[in-house]
């Protein structure tokens, strides 16, 4: 299948999803629903880089809270241009679409991997790790010490009750938005597993200075990978402000979209696009079920248990279980059958 083919049949799907949802009239499936596919997105970007070129990503936190606190700024110009700009000028200032914050968002998270990836990229192993946890720790501390989008205190950030042009309530257009996201990253994810890209990608994951003996541009698709990652980790968290009502640092840089973030695609499998979509699904679902029957706070031990699970039974997730268990199946059934020893009669 062709990726327009698929990008156009995953629509379609997303779309049945939606009006299925709506159909069943239950606010929370849109609540909940939202979560998992915003850590679709979230843990398929971590792949971009982690899974694909094999660099473990530990500020996946920090590239989410960037988009969140893009939109937090942009709720809070109007107002500014109010107090310091002229009245005509003001007047052109507003508070622009969720898309629209979704491309800004992208953009800067984009803009601040690529600045990453400059600096840390010649870093590798367990000291890129380290790095990107230390921007994650440099970032929450500008922007708790950021007046204009709150800082320590946090930002409110209301949100319409409906959406005129559509005619659904907020949550359901949040909802919407985030399928259409999905798709789009899901797309992206198999078009670069399938592209001279993704090959080149996988050359780094196998042996780097082997692919750079060989002339693979290693440092260039690395930039690639951490701006792709980065810009949908950013989208990821662009609607985030508008779901949860009131941001602040805590909640935006939370531990669980970094570990969630690794866990995922690492639950599913990180060589291809499915694993991240499996693991979200799974782990995503499991959670919101864990929060409404026993605790939130149940949420990171079910991470930390279905991990250590599958670490040690399946540590290529679950691909490489199907993989390892109807692959060898098959190739059993494949095998001829060995010939039997000729009978001697006397």
């Amino acid at each position: 299948m062709r990726n327009w083919q698929f990008f156009l049949v995953s629509l379609a799907v997303a779309l049945v999803a939606f009006f299925a949802a709506r159909l069943l009239g239950n606010d929370y499936l849109f609540f909940a629903g939202y979560v998992v596919l915003q850590f679709i997105v979230l843990a398929t970007a971590w792949n971009i880089l982690g899974g694909y070129c094999g660099y473990v990503n530990f500020g996946s936190a920090a590239f989410f809270a960037i988009g969140a606190y893009t939109t937090v700024v942009m709720t809070k110009l109007p107002a500014f241009a109010n107090r310091h700009l002229p009245e005509d000028i003001a007047a052109l200032v507003g508070i622009p679409p969720i898309p629209v914050l979704i491309l800004l968002a992208g953009v800067v998270a984009g803009l601040v991997g690529l600045g990453t990836g400059y600096l840390t990229l010649r870093l590798r192993g367990v000291f890129f790790a380290i790095a990107t946890l230390a921007l994650a720790v440099v970032l929450q501390t500008l922007i708790v010490n950021w007046d204009f989008v709150g800082g320590s205190r946090g930002a409110y950030v209301i949100r319409p009750a409906t959406v005129p042009v559509l005619g659904i309530n907020y949550i359901e257009y949040l909802f919407l938005v985030m399928l259409v996201l999905v798709v789009v990253a899901l797309t992206t994810a198999r078009a670069i597993e399938r592209s001279r890209l993704g090959f080149g990608f996988a050359t780094i994951r196998d042996d780097e200075l082997a692919a750079e003996a060989s002339g693979v541009p290693t440092l260039r698709l690395k930039l690639v990978a951490t701006t792709l990652s980065g810009a949908f980790m950013g989208m990821a968290g662009a609607p985030f402000p508008y779901y949860i009502g009131f941001l602040e640092p805590s909640s935006a840089f939370g531990l669980a979209y970094a570990v969630n973030a690794i866990a995922m695609p690492m639950i599913g499998g990180t060589t291809s696009w499915v694993g991240p979509l499996l693991g979200a699904i799974l782990l995503g679902t499991l959670q919101q079920l864990a929060t409404v029957t026993i605790s939130s706070a149940v949420s990171l031990l079910i991470v930390g248990l279905l991990l250590v699970f599958f670490v040690i039974i399946a540590p290529n997730g679950l691909i490489g279980l199907w993989q390892q268990v109807f692959g060898r199946k098959s190739s059993e059934a494949d095998e001829p059958e060995a010939p039997k020893p000729a009978v001697k009669t006397s």
